[in-house]
């Protein structure tokens, strides 16, 4: 069984939000992403996301052949903190009582233990840098704690950028970039050796990051806009800056950002990973492809409902004429340069 590595899951929240016990991922059903699952999908480590208060959707305006969600508001700082501070408290307290099945990953050496089957790692990353306050004097904390991943924006404003709309069809041209604030988050995530991820940022965002950022560029769970043109998604022009830069896109498994046509439908084959992955490969190679599925985050295929499903992914992929090194590249060494190159 082949090992992966995932860009992203929201299971933390998940776990959260249904106030689940200190050891749930020990239990098979609790999440999408848990022990005995990650065990028969060969998980072996991933970006566990925290996101500060998200919105709930309960407006969207359909347009002919698409839809448009407002941005929701803008989230002091002192609330995400206190959001944050709850989420990481519920990982240490799990990392605790998981008795050594769950390694918290500050480097590689940490990375590759979990590769060996040593236990599920978690990357600890950041949803939105709202709980950073403009001095970043928090940011040397956090890093401390075990921050190793980095996402300037969810799909929304804050004080260091602006994220994308949940709009189809739409191009990821949506705004501003970085403020002064948020390039000086990327230079200091940078001499720290934390991650940037390029998901959910917009695209003058995205070329202000490429411009400031000597790394590679990383977007944990996109996929591409030329065959669903989502503003979440990646144009040619950025897939190209990911590929010269070295980086890599996590395909997210979230099928409105799948589907030709953004549909939210569950009947989606896994072929449709596939497609983007292909797409990526014939343009820019197989080094800058990985997964990023977005569990407990988004709507997936029903052939993969949970972290037990991986191999199904890779199946598919090597049934899309994908070779075993290639999968092998996708599955996971792709991340492991990837990451090795950013934690530096």
């Amino acid at each position: 069984m082949r090992p992966v590595i995932d860009g992203h899951n929201d299971v933390l929240s998940h776990l959260h939000e249904n106030d689940a016990p200190d050891d749930a991922l020990l239990r098979e059903d609790t999440a999408t992403v848990t022990v005995p699952r990650a065990k028969q999908g060969g998980f072996a480590a991933g970006m566990f996301a925290v996101l500060p208060p998200p919105p709930h959707f309960d407006e969207m305006t359909r347009t002919a052949g698409g839809y448009d969600i407002p941005y929701s508001p803008i989230v002091p700082w002192e609330e995400s903190a206190r959001t944050v501070g709850a989420l990481a408290a519920r990982l240490f307290r799990l990392l605790d009582a998981c008795d050594g099945q769950i390694r918290l990953i500050r480097g590689i050496d940490d990375l590759d233990a979990c590769l060996a089957g040593d236990s599920l790692g978690v990357v600890f990353h950041f949803e939105g840098a709202e709980p950073i306050d403009e001095d970043l004097d928090a940011l040397e904390v956090w890093y401390a704690a075990g921050l190793r991943s980095l996402g300037p924006v969810w799909s929304r404003q804050n004080a260091f950028a602006h994220g994308v709309p949940f709009r189809y069809p739409s191009s990821p041209d949506t705004g501003p970039g970085l403020t002064d604030a948020g390039v000086r988050l990327v230079k200091r995530c940078a001499e720290l050796g934390i991650a940037i991820d390029l998901s959910h940022l917009n695209a003058a965002g995205f070329w202000d990051v490429a411009r400031h950022l000597d790394a590679p560029l990383v977007a944990s769970h996109s996929c591409v806009s030329a065959i669903c043109p989502t503003a979440r998604n990646l144009t040619d022009d950025q897939l190209d800056a990911i590929a010269s830069s070295g980086g890599l896109v996590g395909i997210n498994f979230d099928v409105g950002s799948l589907r030709a046509d953004g549909a939210d439908d569950g009947d989606t084959p896994l072929s449709a990973i596939a497609e983007h992955a292909r797409y990526i490969a014939d343009r820019c190679g197989v080094d800058h492809i990985a997964l990023g599925s977005d569990f407990d985050g988004a709507t997936m295929p029903q052939d993969v409902p949970d972290a037990s499903a991986y191999q199904g992914v890779l199946a598919a992929l090597e049934a899309a004429g994908f070779e075993s090194d290639e999968v092998d590249r996708i599955a996971w060494r792709n991340w492991r340069r990837v990451l090795a190159a950013a934690w530096g």
